[in-house]
């Protein structure tokens, strides 16, 4: 299988896109600004511009010309992020039956999850009512619908914080007036990572799977954002007086035992410190 088409080229999408174009695959990649095109060409990615809303726009046969689908493209917000983001999830199902699609990897978050105050691992989101937000109770119900279709296989990868490039700690608090839940363990994981994990996926041919990819290691957001600051000459921000307890530490073990995979940057506090 070498033809992989990526819907959403975005932070995670255009690097993954053009890391798989120097691992020999021949990729597609969808934007909606027609704007981006040309950063797709010039990554080595044949670009289309694809818009998925009450309907499909684009040339969708095309793009589904492939023998993967990557599908990043998260629910949005507001009160109908649900019925928005199904509906979308409908339209594209629709879309793969009549491909010659077989396996698709859908990116999803860590948000499924409940903030229940404990670990968590990939079969404790069981109920989208539980979710931890409208945003992640949208995305289980996304997982549902690929998953119970019996003509692709999906995997499900639920990634945790994404950072890296423009997404680092030290950008986060320059829009923080003070840090909210300061004892609450954190769920990151590094672009490096991501782009790592989607990869080791598709080479070792892991479908109907699910897997939760977040840094091995949990330091609260205190500790994150006082060695961001720190590290990048920035004033320590004040510290919430009431922090939540309500959090969760997500497990990716699986990922590691399944897959043989070592994390790149397993430290966030690492992460914090660097640049990037």
């Amino acid at each position: 299988m070498k033809k992989i088409s990526i819907l959403g080229c975005g932070w995670l999408g255009l690097p993954l896109g053009r890391f798989l174009c120097g691992e020999g695959f021949a990729v597609k990649g969808s934007t909606t600004s027609d704007a981006k095109l040309t950063r797709l060409k010039e990554a080595g990615i044949e670009p289309f511009k694809i818009v998925v809303g009450e309907a499909l726009e684009g040339d969708i046969a095309s793009f589904l010309d492939s023998d993967i689908l990557m599908l990043d493209i998260p629910p949005g917000r507001g009160d109908t992020v649900v019925e928005h983001h199904v509906g979308q999830i409908s339209l594209l199902i629709d879309a793969l039956a009549d491909s010659p699609v077989r396996y698709v990897l859908f990116v999803s978050s860590t948000s499924v999850y409940p903030a229940a105050g404990r670990e968590v691992v990939e079969h404790d989101a069981e109920d989208p009512e539980a979710a931890d937000s409208l945003a992640g109770r949208a995305l289980l119900y996304a997982e549902e619908m690929l998953r119970s279709e019996s003509s692709f296989s999906t995997t499900v990868v639920r990634f945790g914080g994404l950072i890296g490039p423009g997404r680092n700690p030290a950008e986060f608090i320059q829009r923080m007036t003070e840090i909210a839940n300061p004892a609450q363990p954190v769920n990151f994981i590094h672009l490096d990572d991501c782009i790592g994990i989607i990869a080791s996926i598709i080479r070792q041919g892991e479908w109907d799977e699910v897997f939760n990819a977040c840094a091995p290691l949990h330091p609260t957001r205190s500790e994150v954002y006082a060695a961001a600051a720190e590290s990048h000459g920035l004033a320590a921000l004040p510290e919430e007086q009431c922090s939540s307890t309500h959090f969760k530490i997500v497990n990716s073990g699986k990922l590691v035992t399944k897959l043989g995979y070592k994390f790149l940057h397993p430290d966030p506090l690492a992460m914090a410190r660097g640049s990037n």
